[in-house]
């Protein structure tokens, strides 16, 4: 095997190798492997996010089933749209979000505050696990869990074989991930950084509320990352404007750092948008980042 084999060779390609050639030697830019941290975004940038996240198609299941429990919520949104299976409502809840309108995600936030409250966690688990071995992707026909890049997974390995600790850093739900990325991504629970709702501690049991906690995005992503962390990243990957933060702390240090945007420009082997992402890609220039071409930087998307 070699190194990235799923990336062909080119700029982006090299920029990763380089990178990593330089903080892993002897000389100016070395790196102490306890130093050399790596964070990565979840949706859009490990895997798949479009037509809709795929926590969005848990939560809105879970919604549609209340509606149908209590037709009175099936008059006004979110639930609105989960019973007629409106995704595009959700899609663009969060888009308008990306472009400072946050509305309709006020809304959305509502519904999904509430509808796994009172849960111990272990049970929310079991729920998402059960989601994810049966639930499949609307138009690439294949699970959820193999919906994963796979140049990225070869990136993470790629970083971990040379020292790197990797974390993943989300807009998503913390706990709706942590089922899924040791197996998917070979990145345990305690390094998976995400949105996340308060706790209580009721009969020995910790149990979800609809109290928000934090909304792992933008800004938040570089506070919450020296809050878990403790550490500035060297490295960081990402695909949309709420990411744009992340990047920038990774590179805002003394040493050397490299972020990754990914673009989605490949309709026929994934899809091809930059709605929410504008912004992050019209910087990429002047800020250094590479950017990985679906389409020019990857023979194969998926495994």
């Amino acid at each position: 095997m070699g190194v990235l084999d799923s990336w062909n060779d080119g700029s982006t390609k090299s920029a990763i190798v380089d990178f990593v050639g330089r903080v892993t030697s002897d000389g100016p830019d070395f790196v102490a492997p306890e130093a050399r941290i790596a964070v990565f975004d979840n949706d859009g940038t490990l895997w798949c996010e479009k037509p809709a996240y795929i926590q969005l198609d848990f939560l809105v299941r879970r919604l549609a089933e209340q509606a149908a429990a209590d037709p009175a919520l099936a008059t006004q949104q979110p639930y609105q749209a989960a019973a007629a299976g409106d995704l595009g409502w959700f899609g663009d809840a969060v888009t308008k979000h990306y472009n400072g309108d946050d509305s309709a995600l006020k809304i959305l936030a509502g519904g999904i505050l509430s509808a796994y409250a009172g849960m111990s966690v272990e049970d929310h688990a079991d729920q998402i696990k059960a989601f994810f071995a049966e639930a499949q992707h609307p138009t690439l026909g294949r699970p959820y869990t193999t919906c994963g890049y796979l140049p990225m997974v070869e990136l993470l390995r790629y970083l971990e074989a040379n020292g790197f600790t990797n974390y993943i850093v989300s807009g998503g739900g913390r706990d709706f991930m942590r089922p899924v990325t040791t197996s998917m991504y070979g990145v345990p629970p305690e390094r998976v950084i995400g949105s996340s709702v308060g706790l209580d501690f009721v009969d020995g049991q910790l149990k979800t509320t609809a109290t928000p906690e934090f909304l792992n995005d933008g800004p938040v992503k570089a506070v919450r990352i020296w809050g878990r962390v403790g550490r500035r990243p060297i490295f960081a990957a990402g695909n949309s404007n709420g990411d744009i933060q992340m990047l920038e702390y990774a590179g805002g240090g003394t040493g050397p750092s490299l972020g990754l945007l990914v673009r989605h420009d490949d309709a026929e082997r994934e899809f091809d948008y930059t709605a929410g992402a504008d912004n992050a890609l019209g910087l990429a220039a002047d800020r250094g980042w590479a950017v990985a071409s679906i389409r020019e930087d990857w023979t194969t998307v998926f495994d």
